[in-house]
């Protein structure tokens, strides 16, 4: 199944030849534009763009067309006569009235408030989405150097795998003159076979480890891929002189966002208690038109400007603008703890990456000594002062050596990366 993503995804989107060497920061890049939630911007991107469409289309003048058709039981009945002794004509008691009717708005500060709101509203939604992905970062980081580790591990292998390969060899070659017995090439052979799975132990998992890589970034990995491991020292020594200025993380900029649209929503609030004006106008046909005395159908003109205004409203913009401010509070208070926990996580990688400079300083002093007894092991066994199986023993000393050296190269190359990573810095 494993192969057959693969194959597919190599078919789909081609990424890493046999050989190419891919770097941290070419995987991370590939997993932030991979990742579903990217989409989220531009989702919310429109949804924005309709609410500010909404909040616009309010300055332009509305229009609603009515009809009414209405009967009423008993009209007003004026208990006068005319001149000539007749009484006076009441009201019809069956009422008709079409009109259309329009309305501009001329004076609404709340548009321009709720308008900033939106967009307020829209940059903190992509800072929120910017810190999602970034976490996408550190998972790039762990899946990389989990790879990386067996990359190593398999090389040094293979190496002594050659190395035992040019021994047995060897090896046999004297046991056909007669220096050497059977045993020897036996003993070496073994160790040989037990690099051999080893190895295929390591491929295993390495493969299994660029499959997690692959599915986090969308791209194809294949074994022939080279992990190149990144060397972060130098920016890591400015970032280290710079701390205390550090504010890059995703998270100040959604704090910051987040502070923005909450004066917005504050404006908003402000403009509640402001005047409004606006002018409208309406025309119709009905029965009676806009004499009320009038028993036939007639056509009617109104027109004005309406005035609102809500000077007092119980307190209640003035609570809603103080739970604002305690929210504006909230969130300093959690970039404070945000800042101090970030100090805080970095210590750990501080002290590993300290660590981890003196271990690869003795880690190489090891290696020479191992090699050192072991090219010495290696021509005694040439002079048959020792065994075979006493020459395999230095020889897996090497292997070991060099193995552990290996992991701790990785390891402080991810220590440096995870600590970058952590600071908002680039490591690629």
């Amino acid at each position: 199944m494993r192969r057959l993503l693969f194959i597919l995804t190599a078919a789909l989107m081609p990424f890493a030849a046999g050989g190419q060497p891919i770097s941290l920061g070419t995987l991370q890049d590939a997993a932030r534009s991979t990742d579903p939630r990217l989409r989220q911007m531009q989702l919310e991107a429109e949804q924005v763009d309709l609410r500010l469409a909404n909040i616009v289309a309010e300055r332009r003048p509305a229009l609603a067309v009515e009809g009414q058709a209405q009967y009423q039981s008993d009209v007003i009945q004026i208990p006068l006569r005319s001149p000539n002794g007749s009484p006076l004509p009441s009201p019809p008691k069956d009422t008709w009235d079409a009109s259309i009717r329009l309305e501009q708005t001329i004076l609404d500060p709340s548009i321009r408030a709720r308008l900033a709101a939106e967009r307020a509203r829209l940059a903190e939604a992509n800072a929120r989405i910017e810190t999602a992905l970034y976490a996408i970062r550190q998972e790039v980081n762990d899946a990389f150097f989990a790879a990386a580790s067996l990359q190593e591990r398999e090389a040094q292998i293979e190496t002594a795998i050659t190395d035992l390969e040019a021994r047995l060899k060897d090896t046999k070659i004297r046991v056909a003159e007669g220096a050497a017995l059977p045993g020897d090439a036996a003993t070496i052979e073994a160790a040989l076979l037990a690099r051999r799975q080893d190895k295929l132990q390591l491929r295993a998992q390495r493969e299994g480890a660029l499959g997690r890589l692959a599915e986090l970034t969308g791209q194809t990995i294949t074994l022939s891929s080279e992990l190149t491991l990144p060397d972060h020292s130098a920016a890591l020594g400015r970032a280290m002189a710079g701390e205390a200025e550090l504010r890059v993380r995703p998270e100040y900029e959604q704090f910051a966002r987040t502070r923005d649209r909450l004066a917005a929503q504050m404006a908003v609030v402000g403009t509640r208690a402001d005047p409004r004006i606006s002018a409208y106008g309406r025309a119709g046909y009905g029965k009676p038109g806009l004499n009320p005395l009038s028993t036939g159908f007639d056509t009617y003109l109104l027109a004005g400007v309406r005035l609102q205004w809500k000077p007092w409203d119980w307190g209640v913009a003035e609570r809603e603008r103080k739970q604002l401010e305690l929210q504006q509070q909230t969130v300093v208070s959690e970039e404070e703890t945000f800042a101090r926990n970030l100090r805080k996580s970095i210590q750990n990688d501080i002290a590993a990456i300290s660590q981890l400079n003196e271990v690869l300083a003795l880690d190489a002093r090891i290696v020479e000594l191992r090699e050192f007894i072991e090219r010495e092991t290696r021509t005694r066994y040439q002079e048959r002062a020792v065994t075979a199986a006493e020459m395999v023993d230095k020889t897996t000393d090497v292997l070991e050596a060099r193995l552990l050296r290996a992991v701790h190269q990785v390891e402080l190359a991810h220590a440096r990366a995870r600590m970058l990573t952590v600071l908002g810095l680039e490591a690629r």
